[in-house]
């Protein structure tokens, strides 16, 4: 790690869309030159949330005050709800009445649902504004702040309104993580094992063998796994940007994941996003062991894992679930994967060999969705 902070650094290859991840500690008390550097003579939009802001925003705001970047802030209220049409039409009008200009930046500080906000304001106001994220939790450094997904939820399901709006720069103070509540390291860390159990077994195995204590302690381990992490989206990103094929990958868990946090009405008490992945990710290994794809024995190495860290892998984890088969059925049908009636889903042939499963029928899968319901 230099003098600076930075521990590793990813670039995201788009052409003309490119754009580097940074990683280390430190990094936010380096954010304005960093800014500065993409952004001579700009202004620049902070949105943010109350958990955040009390922690983050005045050293964010002073290191951009050093880079003589004018900026202003908006500091929304936490949780899934904030992700939502209300609170897009605040920070669009906020750019409005800024007077920021196109060539200005929106600046994301906080975690998936602030960066999913402020990239689909970035990407609508004026028809299309520069965008920067600085995600503050694990679940955004390893995953939803890289790719340019932006968007907010309906009561329709989750993530079903949006637009691709690639950032000019993501960085990531590993940090700022050390302040990051237990439960929510734990939700973040379902992203960061996704990837080794997506097609990096070898990345699975070393966070099985120990590495994720490293990750959650602090340690070099942080770093490296918010790397490979953020690495591996890259790639796929580079291949497959507007999510037309194998970007479909990144979705491991998540069919039945989005599934249960609508039926759970985005309620952080009952259930957060990590959390939902984690119960996804192992129905989607049971669900693929029940379909004679892999065996027994990688669906339980998933579930005992997710286990130590902590993290929940059945129905019955989430508090009230009372939710009948066809109601998950009927959730899982507003999946952005379905095509034309057909839903498809990201199923395995064990650790590291996921694939896209296109058509599957429903009636092996409500047989499933009860079988699920009476676990435990």
């Amino acid at each position: 790690m230099n003098a600076s902070g930075l521990a590793a650094q990813v670039r995201v290859d788009l052409t003309r869309r490119s754009y580097d991840i940074l990683i280390g500690r430190d990094l936010l008390a380096q954010a304005g030159p960093h800014i500065a550097a993409l952004l001579p003579r700009r202004r620049v939009l902070v949105v943010t949330d109350e958990n955040v802001a009390g922690l983050h925003l005045p050293p964010l705001m002073a290191s951009l005050a050093t880079a003589n970047i004018p900026a202003a802030s908006l500091v929304l209220p936490p949780g899934e709800k904030t992700k939502s049409w209300p609170f897009l039409e605040q920070v669009a009008e906020r750019i409005l009445a800024e007077k920021l200009e196109r060539g200005d930046a929106v600046i994301a500080l906080g975690g998936g649902v602030i960066g999913d906000l402020a990239g689909f304001a970035a990407a609508i106001a004026r028809r299309g504004m520069k965008f920067v994220q600085i995600p503050t939790t694990l679940l955004a450094q390893s995953d939803s702040s890289v790719g340019g997904k932006t968007g907010i939820n309906s009561p329709a399901g989750k993530n079903l309104v949006g637009a691709f709006h690639q950032p000019i720069l993501v960085l990531c103070d590993t940090g700022v993580l050390d302040t990051l509540p237990l439960r929510e390291m734990r939700a973040g860390y379902a992203e960061v094992v996704k990837y080794g159990l997506i097609d990096r077994p070898d990345f699975f195995e070393w966070l099985e063998a120990g590495a994720w204590r490293g990750v959650f302690a602090g340690g070099p381990e942080r770093e490296e796994a918010v790397r490979i992490a953020c690495a591996a989206k890259a790639a796929i990103v580079a291949r497959d940007e507007h999510e037309t094929g194998d970007r479909a990958l990144l979705n491991l868990g998540h069919t039945f994941g989005h599934a249960l946090e609508a039926l759970t009405r985005y309620d952080a008490n009952r259930l957060v996003h990590g959390e939902a992945v984690s119960i996804g990710m192992a129905m989607a290994h049971r669900f693929s062991m029940q379909q004679g794809l892999c065996s027994g024995q990688d669906a339980t190495r998933v579930e005992r894992h997710l286990e130590a860290v902590g993290l929940p892998t059945e129905l019955r984890a989430i508090p009230g679930w009372n939710a009948s088969p066809a109601a998950m059925i009927e959730a899982i049908r507003q999946d952005k994967k379905v095509s034309q009636g057909a839903l498809t889903f990201i199923l395995t042939r064990g650790i590291g060999r996921s694939f896209i499963a296109k058509g599957v029928e429903e009636e092996p899968l409500r047989a499933f969705l009860e079988a699920e319901s009476r676990r435990g």
